[in-house]
């Protein structure tokens, strides 16, 4: 007895005979009593395994063949560890995310704050109440490309990198109940991103020179200071209204704190993106004018809102966008008359940037006086150098020209020496 509750046991069994040869229960009562073919009640063959849990789960069959190919399939599963209770793949999707979602408390306001939307306002529409063994390769990769055309609530395409976030969630909760054994198979696993995913397309980035940065800051007012201090400094916006006065000082910032917008939670403070602090320099110039500008408590925000407490960026965002849209009126103008007069311009168009651009401007203006990589990367709170060649690197294509010069200079030297 004992054996047959051993995992990956199974067999198949006559139900119209017993072990013996004779009738069973289930045979009927001509051939019972010895007339005619056998013949019983029901399909004839039962075919038996035993689960990973321990429990028997049975099946019957018309014929002994397909009642043994079924067995060896479920054995097959069980030894290879890719067996799956049926009634847990029976579960619906919603009930497997929200458990997902329960263990990600540890994460971020405002990265749970993402998840949530993703699930209500993409995922769990179209899943929620589909049990996981419903979701296969062929209607996940049909869904995700219609999510291309009119995914969102709407009815309007969604962005690549929406879309891309849509599937990592859901890969993430799959592979979740893939760990629970809720599902043997990780079907979001089997995605291909280069052919199966909208490729993003790079947006383009501006950068702002010395004179030009200098120029928009004083137009943003009683925003000037904290305008050079994004263009100078690469602050994120989310860092830069966090600073508090105990963490400027001898002319660096100390860098521990961001603080976002969540929904339904307000601004809430954090940690930094990469979970780390780092001191950032600030510029003598800039220095001088932040340095004057410091509040007395050691506690109090550097930048605040005007009415106290954190600045939000459509608060900035009210003032930097007229100072932006000012600055192109002001160049467009000033070329319109350089062309008028010579025939050529030598100014160019201001360009439409966001604030996020000022963080650009910052890694340009530091590649261009010579920074290499990992002060750009330390400078800007990365990761990792990587990522900052991949955003940057295009930037110091130029130091090619200057690597190729002084390696041709250091080879003459070593000649005439010899």
């Amino acid at each position: 007895m004992a054996q047959a509750r051993k995992p990956g046991t199974g067999g198949v069994i006559d139900l119209w005979k017993r072990s013996d040869g004779t009738p069973s229960k289930l045979a009927t009562k001509a051939w019972a009593e010895g007339k005619g073919k056998p013949q019983g009640i029901g399909s004839r063959w039962r075919g038996w395994y035993v689960g990973d849990d321990g429990k028997m789960r049975t099946k019957r069959f018309r014929t002994e063949v397909q009642a043994e190919a079924w067995v060896q399939k479920q054995r097959s599963k069980v030894h290879t560890n890719t067996w799956v209770d049926p009634s847990a793949a029976q579960e619906a999707f919603r009930a497997v995310a929200e458990q997902w979602y329960a263990t990600k408390g540890h994460r971020k306001p405002k990265t749970l704050a993402s998840y949530r939307s993703l699930l209500d306002t993409l995922v769990l529409p179209q899943w929620g109440d589909r049990p996981l063994s419903d979701i296969t390769y062929p209607a996940y990769a049909t869904w995700l490309s219609q999510l291309s055309v009119d995914g969102s609530q709407a009815g309007r395409a969604l962005s690549a990198s929406r879309i891309t976030q849509a599937h990592q969630l859901v890969g993430a909760v799959l592979k979740f109940a893939q760990r629970s054994g809720k599902m043997a198979k990780n079907v979001a696993a089997e995605i291909d991103r280069k052919t199966d995913l909208p490729e993003a397309g790079e947006s383009e980035r501006h950068y702002l020179g010395h004179t030009e940065l200098q120029q928009l800051a004083r137009h943003t007012g009683r925003f000037e200071t904290l305008t050079l201090v994004l263009g100078y400094c690469g602050l994120r916006f989310g860092e830069v209204i966090a600073l508090r006065r105990k963490h400027v000082r001898d002319g660096k910032l100390t860098i521990r704190a961001s603080a976002t917008r969540v929904t339904g939670r307000g601004t809430v403070e954090t940690s930094t993106k990469t979970g780390k602090a780092r001191e950032v320099p600030v510029p003598e110039s800039v220095w001088e004018r932040l340095n004057a500008e410091l509040p007395s408590g050691p506690d109090e925000l550097v930048f605040p809102s005007r009415n106290g407490g954190y600045l939000s960026l459509g608060e900035y965002r009210w003032v930097f966008d007229r100072a932006v849209e000012t600055m192109r009126t002001k160049t467009a103008a000033k070329r319109q008359r350089e062309i008028d007069g010579t025939g050529g311009a030598t100014t160019r168009e201001f360009p439409t940037i966001t604030p996020h651009e000022l963080r650009h401007t910052c890694a340009s203006l530091a590649i261009s006086s010579g920074a290499n990589v990992k002060v750009v990367q330390r400078l800007l709170g990365h990761a990792t150098a990587s990522m900052t060649l991949d955003r940057y690197g295009h930037l110091m294509s130029d130091d090619l020209d200057r690597v190729a010069k002084a390696l041709g200079d250091a080879a003459r030297a070593a000649a005439v020496g010899r």
